[in-house]
């Protein structure tokens, strides 16, 4: 598997004027870390598109992109 390097998902937003500018799924009130907290706490993905029918697969599959994306800029140093 080739790795390439990312690009932000573009149906992840972020506007200050919702919800304090969290990034959000195409500007609606629900919040990345919302689904990713679901997700990281069991839920299937279909339970997440359950919870918020204006959901679809490919917003919730976004923002697991949005969280790869947003932690391969993340480099921390080890101590020596």
């Amino acid at each position: 598997m080739t790795v390439t390097k990312m690009e932000r998902p573009e149906r992840i937003t972020i506007n200050p004027a919702i919800c304090l500018g969290q990034p959000t799924i195409r500007g609606m009130r629900i919040t990345v870390s919302v689904i990713l907290k679901m997700l990281a706490s069991g839920a299937s993905v279909q339970e997440v598109l359950d919870a918020y029918p204006e959901l679809e697969i490919e917003d919730v599959q976004q923002a697991m992109r949005y969280a790869a994306w947003v932690m391969a800029d993340q480099h921390q140093r080890v101590p020596a």
